[in-house]
Parts: C-alpha cells; sequence; structure tokens
C-alpha cells in the first residue's frame, strides 16, 4: 500500500473516532486516459477537508462543493461516473474524453477502518469487501492479487502494508538511496554494523540500524512487499544477508559490484546452499543502464529496476545490462549498472 492510501485510511479512521460524518471515494474504473488508477482513493469530511487523490483536482473541487452545500446525506453507498460527455471531460480535467467511475461510501464504524488498520499494522494482505447495497464491510485475509474487482454488487479491494526498503551499508549512495525510496513512499531501513559509517549518516523518515545485516533480514520477516540492497563491497556483511534475503518472499534481490565481483558472489552463494532458482532472483550488476556516473544517478538506475521488478515489467522489456559500454580501465563497477 503507498502511504498516500493509508494516510487516507488513517484520516478516515481519526474522523470517524471524532464523530465527524465522513465518505471514502474510490476510483472503480477508468476509461481513456484518467490521472489516477483504479484503486486510487480519497477521504472527504463533512467541513469539506479532503485527503488523497481521485484525479488531477478537479473531480476533488466537485466533491468538495457538494459537501459544502449540502453536507453528507449518503447513507449507502453510491456509484458515479464523471466525464461522460465531452463537455464534462473537458470540465473535469480528463484527458482525450476519460471517463472514470467511483463508488463514494459513507463512513462509519461499520466501515471497520480501524480494524483494517490494526491488520496492516501486522503486515498482514487484507481483502475488504463493501457491499454497495448496505455498506456492510466484510474483512478476510487475501491472496496477492488484483488491486480492486466488482463481484456482483461487491466491491472487492486489497490493501497491503507499505513497501519496505532494506539497505545494507551506511555510505554515500546509501544516503541518495534512502532519499529517492521514501519519496516514493517505502519505509527504509538502513543497516550497518560499524561504527564508522553510521557516525554522520542521517536521512530523514530513515531507521538506522546497529545489527548484523542476515540477523535484521530473518527478524524483518521479509515478505512479497519486501527489497533488499546490499551496498557495502563487503562480502562478510552482503554475502549473508543476500543468501537469507534470496530465501525469503522478497520481490527484489540486488547487490551492487563489477560483473566479476558479481560472477564471485554467486560462486560464494551457492556454497552457502543457495539453490539455482533462488540465485536465479539476484539483480547484480545492479540497476538498469542509464548512463548514471554520480551516487544520485546510481540510486536512480537502482530503484528503476525495483519499479520495473514491482511492477511486473519483463526483463525483456527491461534495459540489458549486457547493452552498457564496459567501464573503463581501472574502474571497479558498471556506471549505471553497478
Amino acid at each position: 500500500m503507498d502511504s498516500i492510501d493509508l494516510e487516507v485510511l488513517k484520516t478516515s479512521a481519526a474522523w470517524i473516532a471524532a464523530g465527524h460524518k465522513a465518505e471514502l471515494v474510490t476510483v472503480m474504473k477508468t476509461w481513456g486516459s484518467s490521472p489516477r488508477p483504479i484503486g486510487a482513493t480519497l477521504a472527504i469530511c463533512d467541513d469539506g477537508t479532503v485527503v488523497g487523490s481521485v484525479s488531477g483536482g478537479c473531480i476533488e473541487d466537485d466533491l468538495i462543493a457538494r459537501v459544502r452545500n449540502h453536507g453528507i446525506t449518503r447513507d449507502t453507498p453510491e456509484v458515479v461516473s464523471y466525464g461522460i460527455t465531452a463537455d464534462e471531460a473537458h470540465r473535469f480535467g480528463l484527458p482525450c474524453g476519460g471517463t472514470i467511475e467511483l463508488a463514494l461510501e459513507p463512513l462509519g464504524p461499520h466501515s471497520r477502518i480501524a480494524e483494517l488498520l490494526d491488520m496492516l499494522e501486522q503486515r498482514r494482505l487484507v481483502e475488504r469487501r463493501l457491499d454497495l447495497d448496505t455498506g456492510a464491510v466484510t474483512l478476510a485475509p487475501a491472496v496477492a492479487g488484483n488491486i480492486l474487482e466488482r463481484i456482483g454488487n461487491s466491491l472487492v479491494t486489497q490493501h497491503g502494508p507499505r513497501w519496505r526498503l532494506l539497505i545494507i551499508g551506511a555510505g554515500q549512495l546509501s544516503r541518495f538511496l534512502a532519499q529517492i525510496a521514501t519519496a516514493m513512499e517505502y519505509h527504509v531501513t538502513v543497516c550497518d554494523p560499524r561504527e564508522e559509517y553510521r557516525q554522520g549518516w542521517h536521512v530523514d523518515n530513515v531507521q538506522l540500524v546497529h545489527a548484523m545485516p542476515d540477523d535484521l533480514v530473518l527478524e524483518m520477516k521479509l515478505d512479497h512487499r519486501s527489497a533488499v540492497v546490499a551496498l557495502t563491497h563487503d562480502p562478510k556483511l552482503d554475502d549473508l544477508a543476500l543468501m537469507e534475503a534470496l530465501k525469503s518472499d522478497a520481490f527484489y534481490v540486488g547487490a551492487i559490484g563489477s560483473r566479476l565481483n558479481n560472477s564471485k558472489r554467486r560462486e560464494r552463494l551457492v556454497q552457502f546452499d543457495v539453490t539455482p532458482e533462488q540465485l536465479d532472483r539476484l539483480h547484480g550488476p545492479i540497476g538498469l543502464y542509464i548512463g548514471s556516473k554520480t551516487p544520485a544517478e546510481i540510486a536512480i538506475s537502482i530503484l528503476a529496476e525495483m519499479t520495473a521488478v514491482k511492477n511486473g515489467v519483463p526483463s525483456s522489456m527491461q534495459v540489458n545490462h549486457a547493452a552498457a559500454p564496459q567501464p573503463q580501465s581501472g574502474s571497479a563497477c558498471m556506471v549505471g549498472a553497478v
């Protein structure tokens, strides 16, 4: 779950607890171009305050105006469409005649928002089923799949914990990687047992942990919404952590280093009883080739590859590492695929 959607749920729960009326607005379907994807959410309070987004802003303006003029009067959910005509598409900022279908759900204790948040805190993947006739809600364990689907007269949405990134090594590159990943709404943890590297290392909203990386990998219980990136160049720190990460459900495991060093790393991991199938999951040299030369650019290349993997982009459609030029004599790493 993106932190924006998590903020929508947390704010909704606070409004309900404070006795406010509120509505949860969910993008159910789109046609043509749409600024926000299916499953995007917005919550609106009875005073017109909003959190989240379902469009570029014009639909939000219309929803706010309706609440301020008429209040929140719905007792049961309602499905509405915006942008059906060309004039409406222009008015609401939907390009190319796009149309968006929204579920407007009045919230209250029956909505089970607080209970859903408790389940997400436990890093559980949850299915929330909304009866569009009555507004009744059921919560159940979910299997990773569609973010949203309509089944009969039920709106079924899937909610998962926030995406996590574990960075092994507190250095300059990890600083840029942590900053950009945080902006991309990852919950970032940096692990380094070396005091000389931890001193002076700080990034807002990033936890810096003094621990052995392999111990932390096991402690974090990595799931399919977790990624691990090893940046120390030190086999004593990287290898055991990578071994445990490759045996986990982490969606992405990568390690910095040249082609030669990555080849040697793979040979060592085989000695640690890492299976060929598990070893195939290791990304190294790490990152997509984008011609990057600075730590900030290399961080972008790493996160570009992570994003492609997270979004299910086939490897055949990603920028091939082999297409990258060879490093100059004396260079220790690839540039942009390191």
